[in-house]
């Protein structure tokens, strides 16, 4: 069988894809949010570690974890959990919400994280990213939650002028590596993620990793996003699909290596 250069860049890019399980935390306990609203969460575990625990026997090679009481209050609000999941797990994870200031990137840091992600600082405070990339290297990365292409910022209770893309190519010339960026209209929704705007991200920061995140519901919605080709599109962040049981983790994990 021979193959165009398409044809390399998808396998390529689908044998090293990463699926993440995410784990939202609110009130000590692992949730999931509709659409990002506090007044619409679903409990599904009270102890946020043996969740972490279930995902790398599963296979998981690497967490994304959200602190939603964080992102709301403006500060961190479960360092020490996430210190007893670091301390639990043997696999990586990143971490995002309420991380406003410097001292709050050292404290998850600290605590283990491997990445943490901000997000309205980044909007706010683009030099501060600069700086905290020139110091910490990889371990920053920029979430970038939109609707309609724009921005989102403070837990996506408000909507900004700036587009997406945009700012992913400003925080890209600050040296960050990586991208998280989230569709809210598609999060928790379980109706497939936003192809178009994952593509036109990927496209827009071709030397910067994204994973993408938001309405992925079955096997078929991670092999569609592998079929964009988009070599750079690096993860999938896969959350309330696990929860409400619609794919198993280890059916998603072969899905985006291509088996």
């Amino acid at each position: 069988m021979t193959c165009g250069l398409k044809d390399w860049r998808r396998i390529w890019y689908k044998l090293d894809m990463k699926i993440l399980p995410a784990i939202d935390l609110k009130n000590g306990q692992c949730v999931r949010l509709r659409q990002g609203r506090m007044d619409d969460a679903t409990v599904y575990a009270s102890d946020p570690v043996e969740m972490a625990l279930r995902w790398q026997s599963l296979g998981a090679e690497y967490l994304h974890i959200v602190d939603l009481d964080g992102a709301f209050a403006g500060k961190p609000a479960h360092t020490a959990v996430i210190a007893r999941i670091a301390q639990a797990i043997a696999i990586p994870f990143e971490v995002g919400g309420g991380l406003r200031t410097d001292d709050d990137v050292r404290e998850i840091l600290d605590a283990g994280a491997d990445r943490v992600i901000l997000g309205t600082r980044a909007v706010a405070d683009p030099e501060a990213i600069r700086r905290l990339a020139a110091r910490h290297g990889a371990a920053i990365a920029v979430g970038i939650d939109a609707r309609g292409g724009f921005v989102q910022v403070k837990g996506w209770v408000e909507t900004t002028a700036a587009r997406a893309t945009d700012l992913a190519a400003d925080v890209a010339r600050c040296g960050v590596s990586t991208i998280i960026y989230t569709d809210t209209a598609t999060d928790g929704m379980l109706k497939g993620p936003n192809l178009a705007a994952m593509a036109e991200m990927a496209d827009a920061v071709p030397s910067v990793s994204v994973i993408a995140s938001g309405g992925v519901s079955r096997t078929a919605d991670v092999e569609a996003l592998a079929r964009l080709g988009r070599v750079n599109l690096a993860g999938v962040i896969v959350g309330k699909a696990l929860y409400e049981a619609t794919a198993t983790l280890p059916e998603f994990l072969a899905a985006a290596q291509g088996r």
